[in-house]
């Protein structure tokens, strides 16, 4: 039990390594990618929905975030939104890619052809009364980015003589990871192209650690990257793999999930309801050991959105309950299809 626990949390510290380092990536370019090509894209009623796809196909929540603001300030209609959140499968895509890259680049591309066509789909049986009665009236922000010049050589040799806490802390951490990738003690025991592919996004990672002004280490990476998401992102990990040790070396259940596969694409629809990032996280595990077919995997990918929902519970609770049942009924339907189908 030790020895799997040591596997486990090694496994683990990987997953989530990764998940940070490629969170801290996208946030950087997050800020450096501003500018008016939303509001272009968002004027065209095809090209919201291909805004909403690409949005909610960007791992994380941003993307959704971004979404759910214009929706409220009556830039988008439901049917993006519906695109948007189907597209999305927030921090979980993070994983799915460190786990299996190759389903996961799958799974990103058909939750953005499925995503784009159902919100089309929306939008011409609903029309425009539904969006304009289950949008919001008040004008509010969130997740907003400052500007902020994300590089500035001028200002580095300051930077770096009053180094604060968290960049000295974020840059040994990098340092560590990546001499632990490098060594096998963590990920890949041999080179490959995974264990490149960490080495090479870490030190994308630790260069923008190191150049990156305060303000951005602080309010970017920091308190929202580190402090909020990574914590939660190796819980969940961990939690989802001892679960998966638990059922399949301990309890021998793989056999019963199996022959009850009908249930297992139910429930994962229905857990897909749960706005929050996390418990998707156990089918993506038990499809990375080849328990669960891909179309359960594929509708709780469709379902679930991560914390993307949650701004929008906040804000019209009648556009949050018909979301999630319309995408509810997507994924069951699309899973059942694929699952009949032998998928």
């Amino acid at each position: 039990m030790a020895n799997a626990m040591i596997s486990v949390l090694k496994h683990s510290l990987m997953i989530t390594g990764f998940v940070a380092i490629t969170m801290l990536v996208i946030e950087y370019l997050n800020v450096l990618s501003r500018g008016e090509w939303q509001d272009r894209l968002s004027r065209r009623r095809w090209g919201q929905y291909l805004l909403a796809a690409f949005l909610g196909a960007i791992p994380g929540c941003l993307g959704a975030f971004a979404v759910v603001t214009m929706y409220a300030h009556r830039r988008l209609s439901l049917g993006a939104v519906v695109t948007a959140m189907i597209a999305t499968s927030g921090d979980e895509s993070f994983v799915m890619f460190a786990m299996c890259p190759k389903t996961a680049l799958l799974v990103t591309v058909l939750l953005f052809a499925i995503g784009f066509g159902s919100g089309a789909l929306v939008d011409l049986v609903l029309g425009a009364r539904t969006t304009g009665m289950l949008s919001c009236y008040a004008d509010f922000s969130i997740h907003e980015e400052d500007q902020c010049r994300c590089f500035a050589p001028e200002h580095l040799l300051t930077q770096w003589k009053n180094c604060s806490a968290a960049r000295g802390i974020l840059a040994f951490i990098m340092l560590v990871f990546i001499v632990a990738v490098s060594i096998g003690e963590i990920g890949p025991a041999k080179w490959n192209w995974i264990r490149v592919t960490l080495v090479v996004v870490s030190a994308v990672a630790l260069f923008i650690v190191v150049t990156v002004p305060d303000h951005f280490l602080e309010n970017h990476l920091w308190n929202h990257v580190i402090r909020e998401h990574t914590p939660h992102v190796f819980l969940w990990t961990f939690g989802a793999l001892m679960i998966l040790h638990l059922l399949v070396d301990q309890w021998q259940a793989a056999e019963l999930i199996q022959r009850g596969k009908w249930l297992v694409l139910v429930f994962s629809g229905l857990i897909g309801l749960i706005p929050e990032s996390g418990p998707h996280l156990i089918f993506v595990t038990m499809f990375d050991q080849g328990i669960i077919p891909f179309s359960i995997l594929l509708t709780s990918s469709i379902v679930q959105d991560g914390h993307g929902m949650l701004p929008l519970l906040a804000h019209s609770r009648r556009a949050f309950i018909l979301i999630k049942l319309i995408n509810l009924l997507i994924g069951l339907g699309v899973g059942t299809l694929l699952m009949a189908l032998g998928r």
